[in-house]
């Protein structure tokens, strides 16, 4: 029997979506008011769902607890309250859009959740704004 569990947890940072090798007039043209020199934020919402066999002796796909450690020591701690382009080793020379942003933040956690365990990350950008990533 698989079952799914997820937890969700939020960060707020700002970033500026552009890229460097471009012309002022081409990045304002494709990424428009995000690409404001002084940056912008999000409250960002993030949701990690690990799909797994039940454990026959815990009755756990995962230990909820462990999930939460992960997403705070791998999405909060080095995400909130930052500037992602300016603090955030990943996005030196990553755009961060909320498509590289989902894959960093898989990438963190997949490293923490077993193998055997699939993982997918939402990210919330907005309220209605969002993107997933499976590791595909």
């Amino acid at each position: 029997m698989r079952v799914t569990v997820s937890r969700k947890s939020h960060f707020n940072a700002a970033h500026r979506l552009y890229r460097k090798d471009w012309s002022m007039e081409k990045n304002d043209s494709v990424f428009g008011k995000c690409n404001n020199a002084n940056f912008h934020g999000h409250n960002y919402e993030v949701i990690a769902s690990v799909t797994g066999e039940i454990d026959p002796e815990t009755g756990y796909v995962i230990d909820i607890k462990e999930l939460a450690q992960y997403i705070y020591e791998e999405v909060e701690l080095p995400l909130d309250h930052k500037n992602l382009n300016l603090d955030v080793p990943e996005f030196a020379n990553l755009n961060p859009t909320a498509e590289h942003i989902v894959v960093v933040i898989w990438n963190k956690l997949r490293k923490r959740v077993k193998s055997e365990h699939e993982l997918e990350v939402v990210l919330y950008e907005t309220p209605r704004n969002f993107v997933s990533y499976r590791g595909q």
